[in-house]
């Protein structure tokens, strides 16, 4: 066994339990990052562009010779399925954690791979399969497959460089962005099209396989809750599959393994349509961002087995020894900004607590896997992704449960956040359903995702907890020293909230142990919690069920966050109630007439002139945020007054670009 190895993040956990010492790599913006301090050792590679420290080999093996590390984990991401990486280790006599080159080589393309697919009996989507030389001969292409196609970087991965044309104009500009975007990420701009799958879910299966022969399935992941194709919510195992197609597609999935002499861990992705019918989309060489829920299902450390057989151990379970024990989800924590489209957010993170790891009070578990800490920074360097978290339960209906409260628990301040969408996904009834393809976002958030409505239940079980805690403040004011005399502070009984456009009369009658609230309507809810005022986490029990505020503070009131929902909560006596129905509303600006910045970015083009008239739909300007482009168009007609900026420029949030008349 290894003593040294080179390391990501996640690898260090089962590298300490095997006594294996860990050494880490940083450019200059990760300096202060958790994984140079959970390192034994940490080398320095450069600047923070990718391209000048992360993927540069040459620095990565000099690091290597300067610790003296015998083997290189390369987690899931930068270089961990470059096929030249795993060679220069195999030429230095250093261990890549890994599958052999050839396999990272012949499924790291995704035209060679599908042929390879083909060949080995596995079922994969109608599509061209050569290089295409230009944009006309993209939508040359696409035509002949039929609308709608589906545009992929040849060497991509976690939706880069990829998009969906659904006719001939879509085609053209799909195919340079995806180019572009192909050659920024990966170094390598090949293109391929294929045919878009309708009403499809994505499911993919882990295997495992040593270098004695031996390779198995650790059954299923669906990752069908996706945004612009990057995934935002895993499960194991799938609510959709049946014990046929699951044993259908790990045969498959180990058959393509073994046709390439596969080791080490991999993931076969494919597309299932709604007949359970399914084709091979992709293998990825490597560790899979989402592989925690595996891993709970199954009582598996990927990781460590990794490890092993890269140090040639033979595995030491068989196929009939894989079972699935309980349910597991995974929401993927994004440092994109829900509100504003998701667009990339950067900054500090003033606050960073996620909920306490391990075994729930209600028989669960919850995992969270992160490369960040509390006042550590979110740079527009690299992935947006800071954290996964993870929940276990009995059942998909208990997972979901755990996963509720744990989103609920988890605070994040300083940067926008997809917190409260991945806590919107979890209560949507489509979603709790299993009902779920592809599509999901873009057709139940079609306008964007602009926050949580609440049910009934659910404002009434809030209404009534914030009475209750706004009660405890109350009574904490009273007891403020340097008070006139006689003119002590009455807590009444009587008070109405007002949350969401709905208000709520109600009366509170308190005990030592918690409060009964009463609404006008005859309905009670005792309200039990220990929450003290400037607390920014209510764990509270409400009618019997647990109940997790995130809360702030306003004038008569609470900020309080919520299953997705950030609600302005005011409680009031009847009579400040009465009065602030009379106060006047405060408009926002109007900014109509501007086109802003809507993430902290570079400025890769600007596509219009001043003066020049542009219609609807009509491209203004390319922002080049966390590797991924973004096309900024025209909300409506209208003439160019003045452009404030040029490619190349670096802008923050809401700078303006544009100008219109």
């Amino acid at each position: 066994m290894f003593k040294k190895i080179l390391i990501a993040c996640r690898v260090i956990k089962s590298a300490r339990k095997m006594g294996i010492k860990t050494v880490a790599v940083y450019s200059d913006a990760d300096a202060q990052a958790l994984h140079v301090k959970m390192a034994d050792e940490a080398v320095h590679i450069g600047p923070p562009p990718a391209n000048q420290s992360y993927i540069v080999i040459d620095k990565i093996m000099d690091a290597i010779r300067q610790t003296g590390a015998e083997a290189v984990h390369p987690g899931y991401g930068f270089l961990s399925e470059r096929m030249d990486f795993a060679a220069a280790l195999e030429k230095e006599g250093v261990i890549f954690v890994g599958p052999p080159s050839p396999a990272i080589e012949a499924m790291g393309d995704k035209i060679t791979s599908k042929k390879l697919a083909q060949e080995a009996g596995v079922s994969t989507v109608p599509g061209y399969m050569g290089l295409i030389a230009d944009a006309d001969e993209a939508v040359k292409i696409s035509d002949q497959i039929g609308y709608p196609v589906m545009i992929k970087a040849s060497a991509g991965g976690g939706g880069k460089g990829m998009r969906i044309a659904w006719n001939a104009e879509e085609a053209r500009e799909g195919f340079q962005s995806s180019k572009n975007e192909a050659a920024a990420s990966f170094g390598d701009d090949r293109i391929f099209i294929e045919k878009f799958v309708t009403q499809p879910r994505h499911i993919e299966i882990q295997v495992l396989a040593d270098q004695h022969g031996n390779c198995v399935y650790l059954n299923e992941r669906e990752c069908s809750i996706q945004r612009r194709n990057q995934k935002v919510i895993e499960e194991a195992p799938s609510p959709f599959l049946d014990p046929a197609t699951r044993k259908a597609m790990g045969e498959q999935a180990c058959a393509l393994a073994k046709a390439v002499g596969y080791t080490s861990a991999g993931t076969v992705e494919f597309i299932v349509d709604g007949n359970r019918n399914f084709y091979f989309l992709e293998m990825n060489t490597r560790l899979q961002v989402e592989h925690p829920v595996t891993e709970l299902i199954t009582g598996i450390d990927l990781v460590e087995m990794m490890i092993r057989v890269a140090a040639g151990e033979p595995l030491p379970f068989k196929q009939e020894d894989i079972g699935i024990n309980g349910w597991a989800m995974e929401s993927r924590l994004y440092a994109e900004d829900p509100y504003r489209n998701f667009l990339p957010s950067i900054g500090r993170l003033t606050k960073y607590q996620p909920p306490v790891e391990g075994p729930t009070a209600s028989g669960g578990i919850v995992r969270n896997d992160t490369g960040v800490y509390e006042g550590g920074e979110i740079s527009m360097y690299y992935d947006p992704m800071i954290a996964k978290l993870c929940t276990w339960g009995p059942t998909r209906e208990a997972a979901i449960e755990e996963m509720r409260l744990a989103l609920d628990t988890f605070e994040v301040e300083g940067i926008g956040h997809n917190l409260p969408f991945c806590a919107a996904v979890m209560d949507h009834d489509r979603f709790v359903e299993g009902s779920i393809t592809t599509a999901f976002i873009a057709e139940e958030y079609p306008e964007g995702f602009q926050g949580v409505q609440l049910g009934e239940v659910m404002l009434k079980r809030v209404a009534a907890a914030t009475a209750a805690m706004n009660r405890v403040a109350e009574i904490r004011r009273t007891k403020i020293s340097g008070t006139l005399g006689n003119h002590e502070r009455r807590v009444g009984d009587d008070w109405v909230v007002s949350l969401q456009g709905e208000s709520f009369a109600l009366k509170i009658a308190a005990d030592k142990a918690g409060s009964t609230v009463t609404f006008a309507d005859g309905t009670a809810l005792r309200v039990e919690s220990d929450w003290t005022p400037g607390k920014s986490l209510a764990k509270l029990t409400v009618g019997g069920e647990p109940l997790v505020l995130k809360v702030g503070k306003i004038p008569m009131g609470f900020r309080i966050r919520v299953r997705g929902a950030d609600l302005k909560v005011h409680v009031r006596t009847p009579r400040q109630h009465d009065l602030a129905a009379l106060m006047p509303e405060k408009l926002p600006p109007d900014t109509s007439k501007f086109l802003l910045c809507p993430m902290p970015g570079l400025i890769v083009k600007i596509s219009v002139e001043e003066g020049q008239e542009v219609q609807e739909g009509q491209a203004l300007a390319t922002v080049e945020a966390m590797k991924m482009e973004n096309i900024l168009k025209a909300e409506r007609k209208g003439v160019v007054k003045k452009i404030n900026c040029a490619a190349g420029a670096s802008l923050k949030v809401d700078d303006i670009i544009m100008e219109f008349e």
